[in-house]
């Protein structure tokens, strides 16, 4: 069958299952026409026999990072492929998520809608490479975008979408996610081998080298990855479970930010240091290209081998220097006029905040792996530009379908506890909202979530999941939820 009569097969099919579903965006023909290239790209792959979709493929946030520190030493063993000079690779990615209503004597102005709700994302995104000269590549992502994620993913800490922007849009938009450039220099004869990939030219790599990356793209591009949860296209969905919940690393309303980054990597370990720019304001869409308001980041990575398994410990520290408010400062001034607090009102300059977590990847057979990371923050300041958490702790583990006959399918679960230190109990529950939550008054308790999800892989070049997140005490609140929230997430790539 052509190309064109599979894909409007295949799109006819998905809108016959989701008529009748829990509340969606309206299909425009923009997006409708970006799941039939995605679909159609997908097939054409899939006639020239890409490699399957793995377990945790490169993280959408990652795959700047993928030639520079994905490798492993025992690539070197492999034989080096031709090396390519352009790639063109790309994904698609549709999450559907819902809650039935839930338990919430009261809400605020950043709470989850207690009624019965189900939205939507969309992503189609192409991830362009060139050869440059020797050591040096560019790359380009145009990214089409369009969704929200729950409650237009406010209410929840540890937020259930990692493909939900916090600014959603009910129309699609198109932007250039990232544009980067990656120069390596080598300190040492030894090369390993390196596959095509998003962001990623097939070829060799010297082991040992010097990488540096300048450009537009995400601080988790290159910090705090994971084999086993990073990757909200391919594994886990929730956003403190994907990442380290304390990081407050810089990332405006869309995720991506302009930096630099240099790694060292020698024998075992490898050093990683960072300079990115802030978001003008708290959840600003905006970069703050003055140079004024940035974040430096240094991570330590020792990779490692346990009952002969290989593993990663990473050790993450970070800095941001931003115009933040008080919370002690704003719940002052709320006593003081009987207003909600705000530190909006109290912001009176730039300060420096700090935190930092550990982080482990270690596999424990062929086919099943293991996480866990460990973060936290100083609480005396407003979160600036991820979520609100000053303290996380996360672990799980992640099964291939391997002993069930199905090698690229795969199954997860993970948990994950969030907390905020008492000068921001005392904000909310003065009525204060931050970036995310806010449910005008509290009874604390610390945030918990369970997720697992099953991956079927039918296709080398199409994935579909089941995933479940339980939700208790949303947003730090004792009086609302739990939450049960139900997602199927449909993936392609080529």
């Amino acid at each position: 069958m052509p190309c064109e009569s599979r894909c409007f097969a295949a799109g006819s099919s998905w809108l016959r299952a989701r008529s009748g579903s829990f509340p969606t965006l309206p299909p425009s023909p923009l997006r409708l026409l970006a799941i039939a290239l995605a679909l159609c790209g997908a097939g054409v792959a899939a006639q020239a026999q890409q490699a399957p979709v793995t377990t945790q493929e490169t993280a959408p946030t990652d795959a700047p990072a993928a030639a520079a520190s994905d490798a492993a030493p025992a690539d070197a063993a492999k034989a080096a492929p031709e090396e390519e000079q352009v790639s063109i690779h790309g994904q698609s990615t549709l999450i559907e998520q819902y809650h039935p209503a839930f338990h919430s004597p009261y809400s605020g102005p950043l709470s989850l809608d207690p009624g019965s709700r189900g939205d939507e994302t969309l992503s189609v995104s192409l991830f362009l490479g060139w050869r440059l000269w020797q050591g040096a590549e560019l790359y380009v992502n145009p990214e089409l975008l369009q969704g929200f994620g729950l409650s237009n993913s406010t209410g929840i800490a540890g937020f259930t979408n990692g493909e939900a922007f916090k600014v959603g849009t009910r129309s699609p938009i198109g932007q250039i996610s990232r544009a980067f450039l990656r120069q390596t220099f080598a300190l040492g004869e030894a090369t390993e081998a390196v596959e095509s990939d998003q962001n990623q030219l097939a070829g060799s790599q010297p082991v040992d080298r010097i990488t540096l990356t300048v450009g537009k793209y995400a601080v988790v591009d290159i910090f705090d990855d994971n084999k086993y949860a990073h990757d909200s296209r391919s594994g886990f969905l929730n956003w403190t479970i994907n990442d380290m919940g304390a990081f407050d690393m810089a990332s405006p309303a869309y995720n991506y930010t302009y930096g630099a980054t240099a790694e060292w990597y020698q024998s075992w370990w490898t050093v990683r240091t960072g300079f990115f720019l802030e978001p003008t304001y708290p959840n600003s869409e905006d970069i703050d290209t003055t140079f004024r308001q940035f974040q430096p980041v240094v991570e330590l990575e020792e990779r490692h081998e346990l009952w002969g398994q290989p593993g990663k410990l990473k050790l993450l520290v970070f800095g941001k220097y931003v115009d933040a408010g008080s919370f002690s400062q704003a719940v002052a001034l709320s006593q003081a006029t009987g207003m909600p607090a705000s530190t909006a009102l109290v912001r009176n300059g730039r300060v420096w905040g700090y935190g930092g977590g550990l982080n482990l990847e270690q596999q424990i057979a062929s086919d099943l792996g293991m996480f866990a990371r460990a973060s936290v923050q100083n609480g005396q300041y407003e979160e600036f530009a991820f979520t609100q958490v000053q303290e996380s702790v996360s672990a799980g583990v992640v099964l291939t379908g391997a002993q069930w006959g199905r090698d690229n399918d795969a199954v997860g679960l993970g948990v994950v506890a969030d907390g905020i230190f008492k000068q921001e109990q005392a904000y909310l529950a003065a009525g204060g909202t931050g970036i995310i939550i806010g449910d005008g008054a509290l009874n604390y308790g610390g945030e918990e979530v369970v997720e697992t999800y099953y991956k079927f892989v039918p296709w080398d070049w199409a994935a579909i999941t089941l995933d479940y997140q339980f939700v208790n005490h949303p947003a730090y609140n004792r009086d609302r939820g739990p939450v049960s929230v139900f997602g199927a997430r449909f993936h392609v790539e080529f």
